[in-house]
């Protein structure tokens, strides 16, 4: 299995680099059909969070040339983006998905949104049938090793999520949220999230935008808010003390001159904006503005930092966790790799005995049914003797890193290249039926 990662996250690669890459959910699929299209990927996932941007893929021997795909679908300049890029490979691309599914990437250690987003994404991905064998089977396993993390460890424990931080933003700039107005623009998880934390610490009303009006008012209901049409949230908005925004829209949707038009409205009372969307929702230039105070996705970071302390040592368990996952994983794809030549090793010492058979049976005459038992076990008891040794070395074999020159070795002696080839790349055929 040849598996290829590429990305960028809040760790290598400012907000203003992220957001550039950001692929808007309604434009996934055709981007993972373009990635599957690509030369050498045989399987593709994309994941796109508010913190990474990230393509895994299956590819063919040689692998695929990830950073030419990147320069075909964004047409930006690769001086923007590049330098952030990381990119990884084979056991390190299975660790780094690994870590990613049990939150140990993420910029909160532990938040449990990133497992939901990660499930999402391999959703997407079967259902354009971009994801259908091997990234099926890794990713399988990922959500696996992400549920034992947070089983057997604390890190998960007290759930901080983005929103979470958010609020303690928010708290740190009032000193406290008792009276508060709150404007929540999308109705999205990360928007509950917030709502939640901001009732618990003594918000007073909450209101709900967003641009599909029953959720909205769905969301709104649960907390007691009210729900406001997206088309009213420039006549509505400068009613809040905070505005916590995560929309999907590609383009800023508050501007200098909305802030200048709120903050004539409130006479001047400052308002606070928390951007959690990738790409922003808040123009940076709103910042300079006297009275209106912005602050994105990197700017949790500092509130984060309080958190990272406190989960070190657990996620240190989980790193160990993962580290014995990864060789786990790797020891099974190592022994499905031989199952192709085994299967084809059989096939053909079966077909030389059913001709030799064939052959000789003319000079035996006719055969009693014990005799032709006789002759069947006699037979099958000479293959069986011939195939048991390099079968179990094979088997033996994929435990261990000389498993890809012994495969080539027995493909050779019995002349099995074609057909093993011909199992091993059976999958393709199946592309996009699942």
């Amino acid at each position: 299995m040849n598996f290829q990662l590429i990305g960028i996250n809040h760790k290598t690669a400012p907000v203003e680099v992220r957001e550039r890459l950001a692929i808007p959910e309604p434009r996934l699929p055709e981007a993972l059909r373009r990635l599957t299209e690509h030369p050498g990927v045989d399987e593709g996932l994309i994941l796109c969070t508010c913190n990474r941007v990230e393509l895994w893929a299956q590819t063919r021997n040689g692998g695929a040339d990830l950073r030419a795909f990147l320069r075909d679908y964004f047409l930006l300049d690769p001086a923007d983006y590049e330098p952030h890029l990381y990119e990884y490979r084979e056991q390190e691309a299975v660790r780094h998905l690994f870590r990613v599914a049990a939150s140990l990437d993420s910029m909160v250690v532990g938040e449990p949104q990133i497992l939901g987003q990660v499930k999402a994404a391999y959703a997407t991905a079967r259902a354009v049938g971009a994801v259908h064998s091997q990234l099926d089977l890794l990713l399988t396993r990922a959500f696996a090793v992400a549920k034992r993390v947070r089983n057997e460890t604390a890190v998960g424990s007290s759930a901080v999520s983005v929103a979470s931080v958010a609020v303690e933003l928010a708290k740190k700039i009032f000193g406290a949220l008792d009276g508060k107005q709150v404007y929540l623009v999308g109705a999205g998880k990360m928007s509950e999230l917030a709502a939640r934390h901001l009732l618990a610490h003594g918000a007073a009303a909450i209101f709900v935008a967003n641009r599909t009006y029953e959720r909205a008012r769905q969301l709104a209901a649960r907390f007691s808010g009210e729900a406001i049409r997206f088309e009213e949230l420039y006549n509505t908005c400068d009613c809040a003390d905070i505005v916590i925004t995560s929309t999907g829209a590609a383009h800023a949707i508050f501007r200098r001159e909305h802030g200048e038009l709120f903050l004539s409205r409130r006479k001047n009372r400052p308002m606070f904006f928390i951007d959690i969307a990738v790409p922003r929702d808040v123009d940076p230039e709103m910042n300079k503005l006297d009275g209106i105070f912005v602050y994105d996705i990197d700017d949790l970071q500092q509130a984060v930092s309080t958190h990272v302390a406190d989960r070190r040592k657990e996620a240190e368990l989980a790193e160990t966790i993962v580290n014995v996952e990864v060789e786990r994983f790797q020891a099974r794809v190592q022994a499905l790799d031989v199952v192709p030549t085994i299967v084809s090793l059989q096939d053909h010492l079966e077909t030389i005995r059913q001709a030799e058979i064939d052959r000789v049976r003319g000079r035996l005459g006719p055969l009693s049914p014990d005799q032709e038992l006789a002759l069947e076990k006699l037979t099958r008891g000479i293959i069986n003797k011939i195939m048991h040794t390099p079968i179990s070395t094979l088997k033996t074999a994929a435990r261990g890193p000389e498993v890809t020159t012994l495969i080539d070795v027995v493909r050779r002696l019995f002349k099995l290249q074609e057909k093993a080839e011909e199992v091993t790349h059976s999958p393709r055929e199946t592309k996009g039926r699942g």
